[in-house]
């Protein structure tokens, strides 16, 4: 066994509750996609190796106690990374092997909560956290200051991002200092620690934002 594949998987698998679960990051996200691209070049050498448990074989956290299990009508895949252009060039190419005529439009990434909203026949039915791909949490009650009905009765799922902007995030953790409370980490840990409130009355209060792809 590669004692540094053994390493990396239990290390970003801590790491990953820590995000994903606890809302309570003790690495950068800089730091974690470093061991997570080494983790992925050890398991193409030794492919033979790759332990079932490593967190390349996953997209996100688990179900919190609290919530109903939403099961996503389409998997929600993780967005891939690139850090070069080498690499984009390498995307492009793989593209343009399917679609010799593409085009790209390029969007900001916005550093949020993962969600999925379910309409049918106009009529928002579900919106839903990410999860592990396949099963979320249904937040249903918690994104209700997103459109409830559609200009047309479609039946269509949306994905998007939800967010905490940064006014929103100074002011929450403005009176978390007030009342002695641990203050936010960062904007997008405050925003997943806040669709996980119970208390719908609290995440009202905390004006959070979405941004739909």
């Amino acid at each position: 066994m590669n004692e540094r594949m053994k390493e990396l998987v239990e290390l970003l698998n801590r790491y990953a509750t820590e995000y994903y679960t606890s809302d309570n990051p003790s690495v950068s996200d800089s730091e974690y996609d470093r061991l997570y691209r080494e983790l992925v070049e050890l398991e193409k050498a030794h492919p033979d190796q790759v332990l079932p448990e490593s967190p390349t074989h996953r997209v996100g956290g688990k179900i919190l106690d609290g919530f109903e299990k939403y099961s996503h009508q389409y998997p929600l895949y993780s967005l891939q990374d690139a850090f070069s252009r080498a690499e984009l060039v390498a995307f492009d190419e793989r593209v343009r092997k399917e679609f010799p005529d593409a085009s790209y439009l390029c969007e900001l990434k916005i550093d949020g909560l993962s969600i999925s909203l379910a309409y049918e026949n106009g009529i928002l039915v579900a919106g839903a956290t990410r999860g592990d791909g396949s099963i979320g949490e249904n937040i249903t009650e918690r994104v209700k200051d997103i459109p409830l009905t559609l200009p047309k009765p479609l039946t269509i799922t949306v994905r998007g991002e939800c967010y905490m902007p940064k006014a929103s995030f100074d002011a929450v953790n403005q009176l978390r200092q007030e009342n002695g409370e641990a203050e936010f980490a960062n904007p997008r840990n405050a925003a997943a620690g806040t669709l996980r409130q119970l208390d719908t009355s609290v995440v009202a209060k905390r004006n959070l934002a979405t941004f739909l792809y």
